[in-house]
């Protein structure tokens, strides 16, 4: 599941840190019940990031869905009729890591 919500558009700006769009512990608690594999966001967190709790990346992690955030150009995507691939690169030592994202259509 992409999620796509308009918000890449502030990529390279200050305003991509500040008051970004996020889900709710109930969309992924939606998302996690509907047995999606995968859940990717055009935003900068797919949690709030204003008091340190994580219920998003609780709830998924939690059911070995992978999060993939920071997503964009979501908007040239169809509806459906696509394969998504996310490719981690080689490394080690991070919390998180970057991938290779890309659709092919």
């Amino acid at each position: 599941m992409l999620v796509e919500t308009g918000w890449s558009r502030h990529w390279a700006t200050d305003q991509y840190f500040e008051g970004h769009v996020y889900l709710t512990r109930e969309a992924a608690e939606y998302l996690r019940d509907a047995g999606v594999v995968l859940v990717g966001i055009d935003s900068y967190n797919i949690d709030d990031t204003t008091d340190g709790a994580r219920p998003v990346h609780t709830v998924l992690l939690g059911a070995g869905i992978p999060i993939v955030e920071h997503m964009c150009n979501l908007e040239g995507l169809p509806t459906s009729g696509f394969t998504f691939t996310a490719a981690p690169v080689k490394i080690k030592g991070m919390g998180t890591f970057p991938v290779r994202a890309f659709a092919t259509l």
